[in-house]
């Protein structure tokens, strides 16, 4: 057997073409046009990549962006005054702070400054707790983009075993909390497995759906995938020169029944769904969501 490739970069290039739509429609009907404003502190080449797709993608679908960039060295005091400035800035619709932020600065309160209308990566707790309640204002970008590259394939969702592997805060327990949750794309029974998870294998094996976010290249091998599983590597680990995903892709892709491969998976649909959360933050902040 091999396995469908999930093509992220076709389901994230439609998702756009839908927004370009409606961010024209928006502004046709004499709104204001959606504003991402992305901080970039230091110079990791990893994020500025990041960063810069994301402004490229803001591009293509008539939405604003706006860089700021900050030395290293910049303080979290610094740093927080940035946030605040804008927040109070009602042009500036979604913030989005790039991680990993340098050693002196604490992430979490960074994160929680932004203000849960603008916090389009959906970190803030008020928000994860929306989402927890199954009531959300905004989705986790990667988590939200995975679930809609399982729709997109025609995975059936409802009643399946999905196993996340990984229990990050970014990835693994939102994933969960969207799998398990009533809806499209949902209704799943959940595990979550992670580092300190006995017969981690034992546990992969009886997943109807895989999602690795476990932050280690090509961790999940063919032997811990069930024959015709459907599996979602959400891993981006750089090995020499190339990119490879959590999921030995050449041969997992032999047992599954569809896979996502790295790059051209998961990462583009993050992105799209981070202009969609800009969008809908807009559509918030002026009073115009449905």
């Amino acid at each position: 057997m091999s396995a469908k490739i999930i093509d992220g970069k076709q389901v994230a290039a439609r998702v756009r073409e839908e927004l370009a739509g409606l961010v024209a429609q928006r502004i046709e009907q004499g709104g204001s046009q959606p504003h991402l404003a992305a901080v970039l502190v230091g110079d990791d080449p990893a994020s500025a990549v990041y960063v810069r797709n994301k402004e490229r993608a803001c591009a293509k679908v008539g939405m604003k962006s706006t860089l700021i960039k900050l030395p290293r060295e910049t303080s979290q005091s610094e740093l927080l005054e940035l946030v605040a400035s804008l927040n109070a800035d009602a042009s500036v619709n979604g913030i989005l702070v790039q991680l990993p932020l340098p050693p002196q600065i604490n992430e979490v309160d960074v994160l929680d400054s932004i203000s849960p209308l603008k916090d389009v990566d959906c970190f803030h707790p008020e928000n994860v707790g929306l989402m927890m309640q199954g009531r959300p204002r905004f989705l986790p970008c990667t988590p939200h983009g995975c679930q809609e590259l399982l729709i997109d394939s025609g995975t059936i969702v409802a009643g399946a075993h999905a196993v996340v592997l990984g229990r990050s805060e970014i990835v693994g327990k939102p994933m969960a909390a969207l799998l398990v949750q009533k809806g499209a794309g949902a209704n799943a029974t959940v595990t979550i497995a992670h580092s300190r998870t006995q017969n981690l294998a034992e546990i992969t094996r009886q997943a109807d759906i895989l999602v690795a976010a476990i932050g280690k290249p090509e961790f999940v091998t063919a032997d811990m995938v069930k024959p015709g599983a459907v599996v979602i590597d959400v891993g981006i680990n750089r090995v020499g020169d190339k990119l490879v995903g959590d999921v030995d892709f050449e041969a997992v892709s032999q047992v599954a029944s569809a896979i996502t491969p790295v790059p051209g998976g998961v990462g583009p649909m993050t992105i799209a769904m981070l202009i969609k959360n800009t969008l809908r933050a807009a559509e918030i902040q002026t009073g115009t969501s449905s």
